[in-house]
């Protein structure tokens, strides 16, 4: 029996009469494979960041939902996305982090490729001692780069080049955070993390996106930046999330702080702000300090979250960049039993998707229904060729 696709017609009703993505959307492969196209590689989602190649001819191999990737800064100081695969028998070129001192070279046959992704070395491909064939053009056998972007130091990917120009399908959010398109300092090694989360990917995106859940996950975080301390942050199509009217900045023991960014407004002195950027990047920004959380989907049911903090300068303190980590490591920590709860939940076959809050859950209405809005356009063309 064929498999039918999951019946989006409620969760793209007003958020009084809608509820939210249908269970499959959570544990079943043949979703999550769906979702892999229409919504993780037909849009601008987040990979990494260049922090993770400093220097020149620096390359990191990553994989994003099954794709094999190659990260690399080029001669140029340009970050580059390549697939992490040779053009002759599609052979793995880079199997860890290392520095690639003259060309990228395959293993296998010695095939070579410049840190542009230009083929420049064949040896014997035309027979022994012969390294050019004329049935071999090496000007069309590159590497096949993927289509990136980096804003606010976050590698971007469109796996599938089809989405509009980063500018333009994040003009809004660029323009709500003007002031802070600026040099970003990674705090470096005491300012990353990882958290592997058993649950599905959007999961960790919903709970981000509301702040309904503080006064019982996040009591501490609660105490000063209350809920009704909150807003709402609601841009139908393109992210969503929340504010906060108390932000209290962190202190040494000898009462000092991080410097601020340069030339912020003084809505700043007391506001931060946390969007999810669809589909899978989680932003906060403060006056002193802003974060990075790039959510990649190991399976339907598995996802690592990868946290970078970033600061004004390169000086600061190391012990205050050390308790910054830790006070964020613990919030996000908190998560965990809410975001891998919900997922256990999604194996209750009566589950409806749930209902919203239409005063407490707006962001979160709005990234499933923007979900669901990619799905759909994704299916559109099959269905009309049925």
């Amino acid at each position: 029996m064929d498999r039918q696709p999951t019946d989006l017609s409620t969760v793209r009703r007003p958020i009084t009469e809608a509820n939210g993505l249908p269970n499959a959307h959570y544990i079943d492969q043949a979703t999550f494979d769906e979702e892999r196209q229409a919504v993780l590689f037909d849009n601008w989602a987040g990979l990494a960041v260049s922090a993770d190649v400093p220097e020149v001819g620096d390359a990191v191999p990553v994989t994003f939902l099954g794709m094999p990737l190659l990260i690399v800064r080029d001669r140029q100081s340009t970050v580059r996305v390549f697939q992490n695969t040779c053009r002759h028998r599609g052979m793995i070129l880079v199997e860890e982090p290392r520095k690639i001192e003259g060309a990228i070279r395959c293993a296998y046959h010695s095939w070579c490729y410049s840190t542009e992704g230009r083929l420049v070395s064949t040896p014997h491909v035309g027979g022994p001692g012969q390294n050019t064939h004329e049935g071999v053009d090496r000007s069309l056998l590159g590497l096949v780069e993927i289509r990136s972007h980096i804003w606010m130091d976050i590698i971007w990917i469109n796996v599938s080049g089809t989405a509009a120009p980063f500018e333009v399908a994040n003009a809004d959010l660029l323009s709500r955070w003007a002031e802070f398109n600026k040099p970003m300092h990674h705090g470096g090694a005491d300012s990353r993390f990882q958290l592997t989360v058993t649950c599905n990917w959007k999961l960790a995106v919903e709970n981000y996106c509301e702040s309904y859940h503080l006064p019982w996950v996040h009591p501490g975080l609660n105490s000063y930046s209350r809920l009704e301390d909150h807003y709402h942050i609601e841009e139908p199509g393109r992210f969503s999330g929340q504010g906060t009217l108390v932000y209290r900045q962190l202190k040494g023991e000898d009462g000092k702080t991080f410097p601020d960014f340069e030339g912020l407004a003084d809505k700043w002195d007391t506001a931060a702000e946390y969007v999810a950027v669809y589909p899978n990047v989680l932003l906060g920004v403060h006056r002193d300090h802003a974060f990075a959380i790039l959510l990649i989907p190991d399976s339907t049911e598995r996802t690592t979250e990868h946290v970078h903090l970033y600061y004004p300068s390169a000086d600061t303190a190391a012990e205050l960049r050390d308790r910054n980590t830790a006070q964020w490591k613990m919030v996000f920590e908190e998560d965990i039993f809410v975001v891998e709860g919900m997922q256990k939940g999604r194996h209750a076959p009566y589950f409806d998707g749930g209902r919203f809050s239409p005063a407490m859950d707006g962001p979160t209405h709005l990234f499933h229904d923007w979900v669901a809005a990619q799905v759909q356009r994704h299916r559109t063309p099959a269905q009309a060729a049925e």
